[in-house]
């Protein structure tokens, strides 16, 4: 069951000007005006490596340091090593030292999606499925919200 999905966005140091990265071009200028950009070595990282700096043509006009974990991306906006970071919100809204520049537009969006199941074989069938159901209640949104995700769950009766 699908659960809850997190675009990519942009993070800058916390009280540093936010660049507009909104639309595709808004974007693309922001990346262009950085001095160095950091990237995760993760899905996302890959897919804006291979995909989206290419699709803009300034794959080989930027600067960009990949980070082995999410995490690594905000703490090089942090130290000024890196003027922003392009990574999953969900890694941004709890960073410490960076805050969120704003999400890139849905034309060269990644929503990854975060799913949960009960495994063929598992001896805790009916507590996996209590879990699941409660993922995916309203109850649970206002915390997958918190974290930078959109709910997915189906929202019945709690």
């Amino acid at each position: 069951m699908d659960l809850a999905r997190t675009p990519i966005g942009v993070a800058v140091r916390a009280g540093a000007p936010k660049p507009d990265v909104s639309t595709v071009e808004a974007f693309k200028q922001a990346l262009l005006k950085a001095r160095t950009v950091a990237v995760p070595s993760s899905t996302s990282g890959i897919f804006l490596m291979n995909e989206v700096f290419p699709k803009l043509g300034i794959a080989d006009k930027i600067d960009v340091k990949r980070t082995a974990r999410g995490a690594g991306a905000p703490a090089m906006v942090v130290s000024g090593e890196v003027e922003i970071a392009v990574l999953p919100v969900s890694e941004i809204v709890h960073a410490p030292g960076v805050e969120l520049a704003g999400v890139i537009a849905d034309e060269i969006q990644l929503h990854q999606i975060f799913a949960g199941a009960v495994v063929a074989g598992s001896k805790e069938v009916e507590a996996g499925k209590r879990l699941l159901a409660f993922l995916s209640s309203e109850r649970a949104s206002a915390a997958i919200k918190s974290g930078g995700m959109e709910p997915l769950g189906k929202r019945g009766k709690d």
